[in-house]
């Protein structure tokens, strides 16, 4: 058994969602495609992947051994390139995923930048407040913003935001600005489910690292940060978001921060990939300009990150 072209095989199987999808891609009998599929079962005596008349889905250990498939032929055509003599130049696909307000606002940036300097690279980007499985999805970089759980990724932490509480100017002319997180049990605050419940907030201790819940009196709950923002510029009360979310109403002198002292401890924002011995050229270049221009803004937006 070619072990490569079977590699190869799975690879295209898993990408192209179908066993004869994958033939004609490659230009091979289905026939063909399905013996050598499972020849490499056999070889590894695990089955890769779950086939039924409608979907394929990688089983556990296909999923791991698909990674490590597309490891090995990525070093097989570096290999190859380099003792031909090939100028190297970063060329094919990209995935990379990120948080949809953070991605939009900071991510697209870049990728508009990387796609004018690198015209053999072709980028999709998946936009998603959800943790985008980076195997199961075939991903290739992610951004991720808050404390990352123990995983073979590999992660680089490129910058940090911050838990912010704002309220429109004219709100705090009428209502005054709250001193303490206290302070807030008599004031009208709009929450943001997907961030913190509608019933408290986490502030820090002054004096110490950690952290308590402040009650607050909730009469509007929202789940998204611009239904928030859109109803704290409105005056309808204070709202408690990520600073990135809040920058350009900031900026705008639409909303105020307040209680800037008493926040937590700011989130991470890391760049992920899988834990590959060396990244392909293409991923290394992305990697690169996503992570100097988001270090970049850090230090040039004391607002977005810190």
């Amino acid at each position: 058994m070619d072990r490569l072209e079977a590699m190869s095989i799975l690879v295209a199987v898993v990408e192209s969602g179908s066993l004869s999808a994958a033939g004609r891609k490659l230009g091979i009998p289905l026939p063909t495609v399905s013996r050598k599929l499972s020849d490499l079962e056999a070889h590894v005596k695990t089955r890769l992947l779950n086939r039924s008349t409608r979907k394929l889905a990688l089983t556990d250990a296909g999923a791991a051994y698909l990674a490590a498939c597309k490891r090995i032929l990525e070093e097989v055509r570096h290999a190859e390139r380099t003792a031909s003599g090939e100028q190297l130049s970063p060329r094919g696909d990209l995935v990379v995923t990120a948080p949809i307000a953070f991605g939009r606002l900071h991510v697209l940036p870049a990728v508009n930048d990387f796609l004018r300097n690198y015209p053999d690279i072709s980028v999709r980007l998946v936009f998603s407040d959800r943790n985008v499985d980076l195997i199961d999805d075939q991903v290739d970089l992610a951004v991720r913003i808050g404390v990352l759980r123990d995983s073979s990724m590999v992660s680089t932490r490129v910058a940090s935001v911050r838990h912010v509480v704002c309220a429109s100017p004219a709100y705090l002319a009428s209502h005054g600005t709250p001193k303490t997180p206290d302070e807030l049990a008599t004031h009208v605050c709009i929450s943001f489910d997907a961030l913190a419940s509608s019933s408290a907030w986490n502030f820090a201790h002054t004096s110490s690292r950690s952290e308590r819940a402040v009650p607050i009196r909730s009469r509007l709950s929202v789940n998204t940060a611009e239904a928030a923002i859109d109803a704290a510029v409105a005056g309808v009360g204070l709202t408690r978001i990520l600073s990135y979310q809040a920058a350009l109403a900031v900026a705008q002198g639409k909303l105020k921060i307040v209680l800037a002292k008493f926040e937590p401890e700011s989130l991470p924002v890391s760049l992920l990939h899988l834990g590959q011995s060396r990244l392909p050229l293409k991923t290394r270049a992305l990697f690169d300009v996503l992570a100097s221009h988001l270090r970049q803004r850090a230090t040039k937006a004391n607002l977005l990150m810190r």
